[in-house]
């Protein structure tokens, strides 16, 4: 068995709590509901060394191809990049091979026979960063176990070196407690004086970026996902405010083509025909860790639908081996209207017990720097949606 539900919960779970929002992981609960699981995976050390191989391969796949669509406008269409995007993507130079995002993440999918399917990969504004860099080693460490999230920070740090960011933003800073506290651990962990500021009091003057009466931001991280500026009101000023380099926005521009879930039909389709652009190990790593993805309905049965940028689970749809329907999120906003779907190979989570019940787990995988590290847990509903909960992952010693 690759995992194993170990530990239970604390009966006084109120000090726990308490002991986590210290460290800086202020909603383990959430409006009373608990977001937390007290308890914890533990994965066999021999797969996890198998899911940092498939990251790693699959890293420079994925780069490899967004380097292939850059200033290709109709796979900027195929990718249902918003059109107010593309003189940006066109015009700017995208950081170096390997480091299109330096702030991303994996989400697979790991069997209990050890099997390793990519669902999607966030590249520009993944969220748990809190859980997996914070709560997870503190976890870990009471169960005995070392955890493979412990160079999270060092490799922030090192990505923010290089970006240097003087702002950082989210939406409802101050009031939204995972964005807020996503925002404050990664300028702690980056080490630099930053001040911290919500998206919505962002104003734009002839392309220059403020914020108050008369600070200028020139360089910014934003958890705000790109794809928005092709719906937003204001989205259009910050990309021409982006595009003509009045501010510099991480993860940069170009993290958009990584973060569409059409690039991993591209991949797939570049794979399929053999194309000269992956060498033959990145064909074998797309061929046993991706799943067959389309931008058509063409598979017959056990297949997800799901909007290119869609997140939380809000656009899929999971289809049976006959073809139909069998469970669509109602929760979640679906983006579809917005954006184009993909059709994939079905692989659902694996279902472990836990002291409450059951629950589907996503495993997480975060790339930092351009380097695999750093487990997510994510149990909930057989599609992980907002009412899924953060459970930690720790790895058994070789």
């Amino acid at each position: 068995m690759v995992f194993e539900v170990i530990g239970t919960p604390a009966p006084d779970r109120n000090s726990r709590v308490q002991q986590l929002a210290e460290l800086g992981f202020t909603w383990a609960n959430l409006e009373n509901e608990e977001y937390w699981i007290d308890q914890l995976v533990v994965m066999s050390n021999e797969v996890y060394q198998d899911l940092i191989h498939a990251a790693a391969g699959l890293w420079q796949a994925f780069d490899k191809a967004a380097c292939y669509v850059f200033g290709k406008r109709e796979l900027y269409a195929d990718l249902s990049i918003p059109e107010v995007l593309w003189d940006g993507l066109d015009r700017l130079e995208p950081n170096g091979e390997g480091f299109i995002s330096r702030y991303a993440r994996f989400d697979f999918t790991v069997d209990q026979a050890g099997n390793i399917k990519l669902l999607e990969l966030n590249a520009d504004t993944p969220t748990g960063y809190v859980e997996a860099s914070i709560a997870t080693p503190w976890l870990c460490k009471q169960y005995g176990l070392e955890s493979p999230n412990g160079r999270m920070k060092e490799l922030l740090k090192a990505a923010w070196e290089i970006e240097a960011p003087d702002y950082a933003a989210c939406i409802a800073y101050g009031v939204h407690a995972e964005d807020t506290g996503t925002i404050d651990a990664l300028v702690a962990h980056s080490g630099r004086k930053m001040t911290c500021v919500d998206c919505l009091d962002l104003w734009i003057d002839e392309g220059v970026v403020k914020v108050g009466a008369d600070q200028t931001i020139q360089r910014m991280f934003a958890l705000y996902p790109k794809e928005w500026m092709g719906v937003d009101d204001g989205g259009e000023a910050l990309s021409y405010a982006i595009e003509e380099q009045f501010v510099h926005l991480f993860n940069p521009l170009h993290a958009v083509i990584l973060q569409s879930k059409g690039l991993q039909a591209l991949i797939w389709d570049l794979h399929i025909r053999q194309s000269t652009l992956f060498t033959q190990e990145e064909h074998d790593i797309i061929q046993t860790y991706m799943l067959q993805t389309f931008t058509n309905p063409i598979l017959a049965g056990n297949y997800v639908s799901k909007s290119m940028f869609g997140r939380e689970g809000g656009s899929v749809e999971l289809y049976n081996e006959l073809g139909e329907l069998e469970y669509k999120d109602e929760a979640g906003f679906d983006t579809s209207v917005f954006f184009k779907r993909v059709y994939q190979e079905r692989a659902d989570l694996p279902r472990l017990t836990f002291q409450h019940g059951q629950g589907h787990l996503l495993t997480g995988l975060f790339v930092l720097n351009g380097t695999p590290c750093g487990l997510l847990g994510r149990a909930g509903g057989i599609i992980t949606g907002n009412a899924s909960q953060f459970v930690a992952i720790g790895v058994k010693a070789p």
